[in-house]
């Protein structure tokens, strides 16, 4: 039995004649340069991975703990050098602010890794507000980037009244962005002395100390026997004191003995 043949032999096959021999160089060239394109877009960007053996891709360890960062890096057999610190305004102290060599690259084992780790931001040294209004000493303080956690008003020789004496720390001591200092303030000098208030009524020594430019603060009743019930029996400051101007003066007054 005898099966027709149309298909030739390989003796007789001849290539199409769109097919002749530069045509077919370029397309070989076109199909082996496309391979050879995604094959180094798959190897690089898809699935990169150590060209050779003992070799191992730079991790990102920048934003961490410069311990964690550490960790990483010996886990994968490089070595860590220290780079040192550097004031930064935004990353925490002790976090890993620059590495080199960067993420990404492939290094060989025990490479060398720089590592530069956050001081925290710079330190802003007091401003010298003494001498200033206690409502500009303070705006000034705002202005360099601290804060006045507390105002403190003390009586100060020479100096007038609601002006700054100086500040806890004092001027040129370095704090934190947003920290917070004791503002002291001038209550004037003690030039008035406080009158003796013993045995007068609450009232009587209220007017006195108005008439002297003082203020009365607070009033404690105390058990007694040896006064009249609701007279001053203790002062403070005691009478004779020199006081500055609005000064407050504390009292006792006798209560009933029953």
């Amino acid at each position: 039995m005898r099966v027709r043949r149309d298909i030739p032999s390989l003796g007789d096959w001849r290539a199409p004649a769109w097919l002749d021999g530069n045509r077919a160089l370029r397309w070989a060239l076109y199909v082996g340069s496309a391979a050879l394109v995604g094959y180094l877009i798959a190897f690089f960007i898809l699935f990169p991975a150590p060209i050779l053996r003992g070799q191992q891709v730079v991790p990102r360890v920048l934003g961490l703990p410069l311990a964690d960062a550490q960790r990483q890096l010996t886990t994968l057999h490089l070595q860590v050098q220290d780079g040192g610190r550097e004031t930064h305004a935004s990353a925490p102290s002790g976090t890993v602010i620059w590495q080199d060599p960067p993420p990404g690259v492939i290094a060989p084992e025990g490479l060398k890794v720089t590592l530069v780790s956050s001081a925290g931001p710079s330190k802003i040294p007091v401003p010298d507000v003494s001498g200033l209004d206690a409502t500009l000493a303070q705006q000034l303080v705002a202005a360099a980037g601290l804060t006045v956690a507390q105002v403190e008003s003390v009586q100060v020789p020479r100096t007038a009244p609601g002006v700054a004496a100086m500040t806890r720390p004092p001027a040129a001591a370095l704090l934190a962005p947003g920290a917070g200092l004791v503002l002291v303030v001038s209550r004037g000098e003690a030039t008035i002395p406080v009158p003796d208030l013993l045995n007068m009524s609450i009232a009587d020594a209220r007017s006195r100390l108005e008439e002297s430019g003082l203020v009365l603060g607070s009033v404690t009743r105390r058990r007694t026997a040896d006064a009249n019930p609701g007279t001053v029996v203790a002062q403070m400051p005691a009478a004779g004191t020199l006081a500055p101007t609005r000064a407050v003066v504390d009292i006792v007054v006798a209560r009933s003995p029953q």
